[in-house]
């Protein structure tokens, strides 16, 4: 008996012991849920916990005040290049994404993305949503570690790499490559979904990645929420259908929440949400008079200053003691959530893998005076050949240098109104050299494109957009320019660039060059009516626009073969030889007047 007594007393005092070293590292030793919520364009001011009198964001307020709100957080300030340094905890640039079109949205395949790190330690891992890192093999979700991907091609709905004619409502959605029709508006069905998978992954950890098109335009949205902001003076008309659809979220985020808890699962889950760059469509100066709010920031998506990439940033875990309301101010990059993660779930690091981000645990459960003093970069350089200082900021905590000229302190001039460069030079001096490393460590795979694989065991087609060619001059990107790309104040077909695609293995080929996507099932000379009816908040597309074609050519290296295009086709094919390797692939039109056109959409497949 008093055998049984000491062992019962020695279990009593390991329980004791755990239970105390749990609450001393503040980190449970059951492995959390993560569940990352990225909305797309939506900015620090348009949510209602950060002064924004008028729109209505319930859940995403919640979140901030019962969890760690960071403060002084920055993504990028467009889409792409912010989501791969989120996805690989390296400089956004590094990790091959500087553009969001024209074929440097690729994520490098040499980096190892946040899905597959959470894979190999066990984890189910799943998203519902938007991708825009790739759009064909190997750079797809589901070759980057998500088991479960449900997902719309390309930066948007409605761009030209996406689903034929989706227009949010209704849509064909692609699952882990295979288009999948649903009924109900986009971001209910990427939230619908994901509850149906954390209810079938509810007996292990899961990663959700919950990225939603939304707010990003156009700003298609169901009536009754644009009807809640309908008689707002204070907002544009489109502003009203764009704080609908984030009001429209945050109802969503409600229904989330309530299937954890539901579930029991919300207490051990990490719960993030944040935004991809700064607002879009929520501020608008027009003659002195200012419409919605952006925090008294300056700039919007696609600045260079904070407005464009200040972004929100909650995060909530009642297990992991977070302490509930805390705001942090010192400055947080996207490239740290990977490491961040990593250290709270206690995960294995990829082997030999260096991030450039760092975790920030030590802020979010401690009080840090000494953190460490750090310099961080960002810009927009959406173009083929990244530029120096072109639309760049330098930050540190307080400070901002812009084009690396003009200085700024942000404690004492959000606004960024009063550059103080001239009576700070050695601040300004400092800022530049930090850029200089920085450039110096981004740059150095600038000489390598990506390449899409073609000739894959198991893969029969590979699909290429004009929305990925390689070019100095954006093409046709979204499915208007498709259908009417003469409808602009540049036509949208006059450059040709090229395809970058890697052979996997010889033998005879077909590339298909067409004018119109495969599911679309038009012929060169089809009449294509214009979609949907322009309502305030609905808006519809053009007509689509017969070209009038002769000749089609198809360029790979040093082979160039020409073919007369049949008007009433689908497509004009080649049947050619191509030997293992990476090549560029050029495939273009030439109309009545000869004039080169760009291929729009471009088809590859390997006899067998």
């Amino acid at each position: 008996m008093k055998k049984w007594n000491k062992l019962l007393f020695g279990l009593i005092a390991f329980m004791a012991f755990h239970q105390n070293a749990q609450s001393d590292d503040k980190k449970p030793t059951n492995k959390p849920n993560v569940i990352i919520i990225i909305t797309d364009d939506q900015g620090y001011g348009d949510i209602a916990a950060h002064g924004n009198e008028i729109i209505k964001t319930p859940a995403m307020d919640r979140l901030r005040n019962q969890g760690v709100a960071f403060d002084n957080f920055h993504a990028g300030s467009t889409c792409a290049p912010s989501r791969s340094a989120l996805m690989t905890g390296m400089e956004g640039h590094r990790a091959g994404v500087w553009h969001t079109i024209a074929g440097c949205n690729l994520l490098r395949e040499k980096f190892t993305a946040m899905p597959q790190v959470f894979q190999d330690n066990g984890y189910a891992t799943a998203l519902f949503g938007k991708w825009h890192l790739g759009d064909a093999y190997p750079y797809l979700p589901e070759n980057r570690g998500f088991e479960t991907a449900l997902y719309h091609s390309a930066g948007g709905i409605g761009q030209t790499p996406d689903f034929w004619d989706n227009d949010y409502f209704d849509d064909v959605y692609l699952r882990n490559g295979k288009p999948e029709q649903f009924e109900g508006y986009c971001t209910d069905v990427f939230f619908d979904e994901a509850i149906k998978y954390i209810e079938e992954k509810k007996d292990q950890p899961f990663f959700l990645y919950l990225s939603t098109n939304a707010p990003h335009g156009p700003l298609n949205v169901p009536e009754e929420y644009y009807n809640q902001y309908k008689d707002e003076e204070e907002l544009l008309d489109f502003q009203k259908a764009y704080y609908g659809m984030i009001t429209n979220i945050d109802d969503n985020i409600t229904r989330l929440e309530k299937k954890l808890k539901e579930l029991k699962l919300m207490d051990n889950t990490i719960l993030i949400f944040t935004t991809d760059n700064g607002s879009q469509y929520g501020w608008r100066n027009i003659k002195g008079k200012e419409y919605g709010f952006n925090a008294n920031m300056r700039g919007l998506k696609s600045s260079q200053y904070d407005g464009g990439h200040r972004v929100p940033f909650f995060m909530y875990w009642k297990n992991g003691n977070l302490k509930k309301g805390k705001s942090i101010d010192q400055l947080v990059m996207s490239y740290d959530v990977l490491p961040t993660l990593i250290d709270l779930c206690d995960l294995e690091q990829p082997k030999e893998t260096q991030y450039d981000g760092k975790t920030v645990s030590p802020l979010i459960f401690g009080e840090v005076k000494n953190w460490p003093k750090r310099y961080a970069v960002l810009d927009k350089n959406k173009t083929q050949h990244p530029v120096k200082w072109k639309l760049s900021a330098v930050m540190d905590n307080d400070w901002r240098l812009i084009n690396g000229k003009e200085l700024y302190n942000i404690r004492e001039d959000v606004g960024q109104e009063n550059d103080i460069a001239s009576s700070h030079p050695e601040k300004v001096e400092e800022m530049r050299n930090a850029y200089e490393k920085w450039w110096e460590h981004v740059s150095k795979d600038f000489s390598k494109f990506e390449y899409y694989k073609v000739g894959v065991d198991g893969i029969d087609e590979t699909a290429l957009t004009v929305h990925d060619i390689h070019s100095d001059e954006p093409l046709a990107w979204n499915q208007d320019l498709i259908r009417d790309p003469l409808s602009g104040k540049k036509p949208a077909l006059t450059d040709v660039g090229f395809w970058t695609i890697d052979i996997q293995q010889e033998g005879y080929y077909t590339v298909t060059l067409a004018r119109w996507p495969k599911e679309a099932g038009l012929q060169f000379d089809s009449k294509v009516e214009a979609l949907g009816i322009t309502k305030s908040w609905y808006i519809a597309r053009p007509e689509g626009r017969v070209i009038p074609l002769k000749k089609a050519m198809l360029e790979i290296d040093a082979l160039r073969v020409y073919q007369d295009v049949d008007m009433s086709s689908k497509g004009t094919s080649f049947r050619v030889y191509l030997n293992e390797g990476k090549a560029r692939l050029v495939g273009k039109f030439i109309d009545e007047d000869n004039k080169d056109i760009s291929a729009f959409y471009v088809y590859i497949s390997k006899e067998k």
